[in-house]
């Protein structure tokens, strides 16, 4: 039994299993207007990240990055 066109049917049922997903980016926009959207998103998140600051704190959890060392703790020798 020969299987030379194995590779072609798995590929063939792949794709039929991904739906039809593909690479394409295309959501109907320019590279002038997904650019000017991107930038805007960014600015917004600027602007909320800057506004928290002045608010005085981190609401994003964790510990705002101060991390202690202790140099205080003894070992064992």
């Amino acid at each position: 039994m020969t299987h030379g066109n194995q590779r072609e049917k798995d590929r063939e049922m792949a794709q039929a299993r991904a739906g039809g997903k593909g690479k394409t980016k295309d959501d109907g926009l320019t590279t002038e207007q997904r650019r000017e959207r991107d930038a805007k998103a960014l600015q917004e998140k600027a602007a909320k990240k800057a506004a928290q600051a002045v608010d005085g704190g981190n609401t994003a959890g964790g510990d705002g990055g101060s991390k202690t060392r202790n140099d205080n703790v003894s070992t064992v020798r």
